[in-house]
């Protein structure tokens, strides 16, 4: 049985940078998530997801971005050898997506790995668009939600779960939402019918893992906040979309969400609606903070009844896709 604490540390997956992280995953961490700087060779990464693994209080998520084309983790291990992007991997057609993603499935299951975040299913509408571009498959939502489906069944077929991402859609925006936070000013409908539209349809196909943007949607909030730590949108997935998986953060590193301090930050999140989120490091100050609403929630009965759901959910999904 865990404690109120360690089904806290269940929702966070963090990254190597810091060192906090083998504490961590003893006191319950949920996962962790590895950048390019991480990964040397198949051997050195095989030998650390194994101890990470080994170490673990609970089966960790042992995460990447891997999409293929300019955000791929595994470059350092291919020589020079690269996964087509989303965009350019789909115009070859169906066949040839579904072949790359069982090669990058089967690649990531050969380390350790069980969880990538991707595909990206943003409808990428704006051409200014200085962050998704070819990472989206395509600026029409059928196009979308076709890929969706091919790439989402063969990660689930190979042994790696899939998160689709960004919600509510991330292919409208003209900033980066690593670098501000990016104002999607559209109404609902529209959102609903270009947007919204693939992350619907991922649900209806059994999608486990949705990732939320740090994005303002001015469609669910008047006030400037993230979609991330947004009640009405994240309601909205749960309620109207009737998503029972689990909801993870972007990277709360990113700028789009750092107006916030961190355990302000996680507390707003979990009381929003979110199940996890991702922090590219496993800093003390990132600790402190988890440990800071770990003490908040002993004297909120809300925060503590959202951190036992989510810990629900999350131990659901590892058993669901057998991570052991």
């Amino acid at each position: 049985m865990l404690s109120g604490k360690e089904k806290l540390y269940q929702m966070f997956i963090l990254g190597l940078d810091g060192g906090g992280y083998e504490e961590a995953l003893k006191n319950g961490l949920g996962g962790i998530i590895f950048f390019t700087k991480d990964i040397q060779t198949p051997s050195q990464l095989k030998a650390l997801t194994a101890h990470l693994k080994e170490i673990s209080k609970l089966p960790p998520f042992l995460s990447i971005d891997e999409e293929g084309g300019r955000v791929e983790r595994t470059e350092n291990i291919h020589g020079g050898k690269k996964y087509l992007s989303a965009k350019f991997a789909f115009e070859k057609g169906e066949d040839f997506l579904k072949n790359q993603t069982a090669e990058i499935a089967k690649e990531l299951k050969s380390y350790g790995l069980n969880l990538n975040f991707a595909p990206c299913i943003d409808t990428n509408t704006n051409p200014e668009n200085p962050i998704i571009g070819e990472r989206a498959f395509s600026s029409n939502p059928e196009e979308v939600i076709k890929a969706e489906k091919i790439v989402s069944d063969e990660y689930l077929k190979n042994g790696i779960l899939p998160c689709v991402k960004h919600y509510p859609g991330h292919g409208d925006a003209d900033s980066d939402s690593h670098l501000t936070l990016p104002e999607i000013n559209l109404p609902l409908d529209e959102m609903e019918k270009t947007h919204i539209k693939p992350f619907k349809a991922s649900v209806e196909n059994g999608i486990k893992m949705i990732m939320a943007a740090h994005l303002h949607c001015t469609c669910f909030d008047k006030d400037v906040i993230p979609a991330s730590l947004s009640k009405n949108a994240l309601s909205y997935l749960r309620n109207t979309l009737n998503f029972d998986g689990v909801i993870i953060s972007d990277d709360m590193e990113m700028k789009g969400v750092a107006a916030y301090g961190l355990a302000d930050a996680f507390e707003k999140g979990i009381l929003a609606g979110l199940d996890m989120f991702i922090m590219r490091n496993s800093a003390p100050e990132t600790i402190n903070a988890i440990e800071e609403v770990y003490k908040k929630s002993l004297k909120n009965s809300e925060l503590s009844e959202k951190i036992e759901n989510s810990y629900n959910r999350i131990l659901k999904l590892k058993k669901e896709v057998m991570i052991k």
